[in-house]
């Protein structure tokens, strides 16, 4: 069985409060974007996990661990990786999530969406997410969802990846939580805590959502703790300024 498990980008993303068990409380609107790696998954006498693509050399893969969780019977679990990592995109929460989704199918476990969203959320802050198939409010460490009324159907959507890693420990050390409010209402006044203090140490990010909003875009910000930063458009952008900025991705949503 093969799947294609797609990215996300963060419409807002407020860190609120560090919490006792050493993580904060965030809220966020995760918003999926149909740009996928692809995971096949079939039945086979001992479990074989291997992966192409753009991959990190001896990164440990997420997909292992939600094999390891679910304690499935064997399989070979191959992923092909286009999503770039260390973007802020939730490509690994992705893969992750699809393996829970695929091993459930595959092998007629019976898991429900919830229980599926309770074994994803000891793998990753957003792996719950990717059991759903639509925009959500995430809560908590963002495995707390709830549909989120909002649609970007028909816009336009630019992604730009630069030759920089931002590792989410890396974000969070300046981060000063602050309480604030969502309003998804009002897209143009959202804001990513992460961005002053990523924008510092890499500047690089910060100029290159200001040529997003130079080549016309009605939003800009970066995705989760970056380095990935997206442009919103309503029609098919002029990108040449930002050609030589990073890796590109242009999609209708």
């Amino acid at each position: 069985m093969i799947a294609f498990p797609p990215c996300k980008i963060n419409l807002g993303l407020n860190v609120l409060r560090k919490r006792n068990d050493g993580y904060h409380d965030i809220e966020t609107c995760f918003y999926p974007i149909p740009w996928t790696d692809i995971l096949e998954v079939i039945p086979s006498e001992k479990f074989e996990f291997t992966v192409s693509g753009n991959v990190i050399p001896g990164d440990d893969n997420l997909c292992i661990k939600a094999y390891q969780l679910l304690k499935p019977p064997p399989a070979k679990i191959h992923l092909h990786k286009i999503i770039p990592t260390g973007a802020g995109l939730g490509g690994g929460s992705s893969d992750a999530a699809w393996t829970l989704r695929l091993l459930n199918d595959v092998f007629l476990l019976g898991l429900s969406k919830d229980q599926l969203k309770s074994v994803a959320s000891q793998i990753g802050s957003d792996c719950a997410f990717f059991i759903e198939d639509g925009p959500m409010i995430g809560s908590g460490r963002g495995e707390i969802l709830s549909p989120a009324n909002i649609s970007m159907k028909g816009k336009f959507i630019v992604i730009v990846k630069p030759e920089i890693h931002v590792s989410t420990a890396e974000a969070y050390a300046g981060i000063v939580p602050k309480e604030s409010k969502l309003d998804l209402t009002k897209i143009n006044s959202l804001k990513n805590d992460f961005e002053e203090s990523v924008f510092k140490k890499h500047p690089l990010i910060q100029s290159i959502k200001q040529q997003l909003y130079n080549a016309g875009a009605e939003y800009a910000s970066m995705s989760g703790s970056g380095s990935a930063v997206y442009g919103i458009f309503n029609s098919p952008p002029d990108i040449t300024s930002i050609s030589t900025m990073g890796t590109i991705k242009q999609l209708q949503v």
